[in-house]
């Protein structure tokens, strides 16, 4: 079969030396930060080109030929940096779900790299964005499901700008959604976008979802979100993306 035939072509090392893609890339790293705890919850891995060109222009080198085998090095350069950064809170990773044929063979190289670099599984956090349209929503939640059961935390990206919207939620449950910046910017002038994420928290709460709020950028912001119960926030107003690095953490102690 074509996903046991691919698996077989590549492996950790080969993954950390650009997975035969024909270009390289690397990462830069975002805080999740716990308002409520003052700590970092997460570094998010953010994809970047070796002299730090944008997310953008790298994925706009990916296709069908190439989808499996570059979701499969993002994984692994995500855990080889982050165990190099001596990351101790959780790593978040984004992956490509259309690019996931089978969970229980895609997920061995990211296994075989956490035991490599010495970093944690159980403190890995994979992500799928809601704005990559899925087609197969039965495929999804079997990924999902096998990986919270291998020992990963689950969420969803950008939600509320894709293509699903709650209606995923009724299929199937990650351990955390996050809240697209759409929904987030001047949220505190905007009573629409606050009955939306009033709604939002209320369902993932009876649901047992940690609700992200990313994209925050000021404080009116983050006050309103924390009012609703969020706890969980990403965004410039803490930190900007570093590459290959942590950024310094601005504005974490709260009053």
């Amino acid at each position: 079969m074509k996903e046991d035939q691919e698996y077989q072509a590549i492996g950790c090392w080969e993954c950390t030396k650009g997975a035969g893609l024909g270009f390289d890339f690397s990462m830069a790293f975002q805080p999740i930060v716990n308002t409520t705890t003052q700590e970092v919850f997460a570094q998010e891995a953010l994809v970047r080109g070796i002299n730090e060109e944008s997310a953008g222009e790298i994925l706009g080198r990916i296709n069908d030929d190439n989808r499996y085998r570059f979701d499969q090095a993002c994984r692994v350069k995500a855990v080889q940096l982050g165990a190099a950064l001596n990351i101790t809170s959780f790593i978040s990773i984004n992956f490509l779900p259309n690019a996931v044929y089978r969970p229980e063979l895609c997920i061995r190289t990211t296994i075989e790299a956490a035991a490599t670099f010495g970093f944690p599984v159980e403190r890995i956090i994979f992500e799928f964005t809601e704005v990559e349209k899925i087609t197969d929503h039965a495929h999804l939640r079997k990924i999902v499901q096998y990986y919270r059961n291998t020992g990963f935390l689950t969420a969803i990206d950008d939600f509320g700008a894709g293509y699903s919207g709650l209606s995923l939620l009724a299929e199937f449950q990650t351990d955390l959604v996050k809240l697209d910046m759409g929904l987030i910017r001047d949220i505190s002038h905007n009573k629409s976008r606050q009955a939306i994420v009033k709604g939002i928290v209320q369902v993932c709460n009876e649901l047992s979802i940690k609700v992200i709020a990313e994209g925050v950028e000021t404080y009116e912001e983050l006050a309103i979100l924390q009012s609703f119960g969020i706890e969980l926030f990403q965004g410039y107003y803490f930190a900007k993306p570093k590459f290959q690095g942590l950024a310094f953490i601005n504005n974490l102690v709260m009053s």
